[in-house]
This record gives C-alpha cells, structure tokens and sequence, in this order.
C-alpha cells in the first residue's frame, strides 16, 4: 500500500478556522443579558419621553 502524505485538505481548513477564532478573542464580547435590558431600558426611556410630550395615543 502506498504511504498517504499529511498535507491533505484537512489541515487546509483546520487551520482556515484557528484563524477565525483567533480573531474572534481580539472582539468586544457583550452578554446578552446586558444587550436585552439596555433595549428595555431604551425602550422604556421613549415611552415616556412621548408621555411626557403629548404624543401618547
């Protein structure tokens, strides 16, 4: 049988995605949670805004 070399596909892409995460640890990571209730507390925020102005259906 004949020897298979070690340079096949799947080292390709392999390392194609250790490039990908390792870009990923240089991101500004936020926690969902905070991303929800900043929404919530905007959302919040124009509601009364609008109460205050008259513009409350």
């Amino acid at each position: 049988m004949s020897k298979k070399s070690s340079s096949g596909s799947g080292l390709m892409s392999s390392a194609g995605l250790m490039r990908y995460y390792e870009a990923d640890k240089k991101a500004i990571h936020v926690d969902p949670k905070a991303v929800l209730a900043f929404g919530a507390v905007i959302g919040f925020a124009v509601l009364m805004l609008n109460a205050m102005y008259g513009l409350w259906p």
